[in-house]
């Protein structure tokens, strides 16, 4: 990317409502995130845009969960 092509990018950008910037990967990417629930730990998976999925017991049930259904796993701390 040359210098014209990363302004032009950044310019896009700052454009973007708040709902935008919720859109991106919200077919690719999955958000895992640790909980407690009735205090035990757990692990919550959470689409792009933030709503909620499922809640499974371990992390790394969560990342295959997230990877069955063709998605990338990220963490969140």
């Amino acid at each position: 990317m040359n210098s014209f092509d990363i302004d032009k990018a950044a310019a896009y950008l700052r454009q973007l409502s708040p709902q935008d910037f919720a859109a991106f990967g919200l077919d690719h990417v999955a958000y895992v995130r640790p909980v407690t629930v009735d205090d035990a730990p757990a692990f919550s998976v959470h689409a792009a845009d933030g709503t909620p999925l499922t809640v499974v017991p371990e992390r790394d049930v969560a990342f295959a969960t997230v990877r069955q259904n063709d998605m990338e796993p990220l963490s969140v701390h």
